[in-house]
């Protein structure tokens, strides 16, 4: 059940019906402070779609959106960086907001970035710069964090530490989180619901729900046995943003 203090966006059969076809329809769901939502599903499924419908990126759509909240931070699937230049973190961190030094470091340090603040950009591992990303997002402490695809150009352990980051961030900051991925065996245990989708909501709910629907298996049915082994696996190292394995 919602919990309607603490709800951020709400959504009912909305969907996006542009050049005579639909993007996406009937989607509905709810993002509330300290909840992960998961959209997954193939390409052209309508995620980001979805995603910019709880941005309010569309000014003409069908169904309902109510959005409680202006504090919104969004880290694109894809950004566009001139990597000739020599930019560092701390300038990138500022190129579109001035933040104070406080917010700059208290973002990176949440997000294991801290020690990066004056390598330039160029020289960063993926993980490295998915982190910068968020800490970017993050530094002015949004209600709501949108993930597109936040693991582009991370090895599959590597993926995993940056989950477990996005899981930390919510508990964090108490902000509500809407993440695009392709991979649920990967978010499964970091997310709270899950909607999967194929141009409408094919199933939604937990993690081991949606896992088990038919509808999903139908979808991603070579990967659903990775699925559950990989939800119970116990971890007795970490993984580093650059793919390495730290025993803890």
């Amino acid at each position: 059940m919602e919990n309607k203090n603490n709800l951020l966006v709400k959504m009912e059969n909305a969907g996006v019906y542009l050049n005579n076809k639909w993007l996406v329809k009937d989607v509905t769901l709810n993002i509330e402070k300290g909840k992960i939502i998961t959209l997954i599903g193939p390409n052209g499924s309508g995620k980001t779609t979805t995603a910019k419908i709880a941005l309010g990126l569309y000014k003409n759509i069908s169904g309902k959106v109510e959005k409680y909240t202006k504090k919104i931070a969004y880290v694109p699937q894809k950004i566009s960086i001139d990597w000739t230049l020599p930019i560092r973190v701390f300038d990138f961190m500022n190129l579109t907001s001035d933040l104070q030094n406080n917010e700059t470091n208290d973002a990176l340090e949440i997000t294991g970035a801290k020690h990066l603040i004056n390598n330039d950009l160029k020289s960063l591992s993926g993980g490295e710069f998915q982190r910068v990303l968020m800490a970017r997002a993050i530094a002015k402490k949004p209600d709501l964090l949108v993930l597109d695809e936040p693991v582009q150009g991370v090895d599959f352990t590597g993926e995993i530490e940056l989950y477990e980051l996005i899981k930390k961030i919510s508990e964090t900051l108490k902000c509500g989180i809407l993440l695009i991925s392709h991979n649920l065996h990967v978010v499964m245990s970091k997310t709270d619901h899950v909607v999967c989708l194929n141009g409408h909501v094919c199933c939604s709910g937990t993690p081991i729900s949606v896992a088990n629907n038919k509808k999903y298996q139908e979808l991603f049915g070579e990967d659903v046995s990775k699925i559950l082994s990989i939800y119970e696996h116990k971890h007795d190292h970490k993984h580093g943003v650059d793919g390495s394995v730290e025993e803890n």
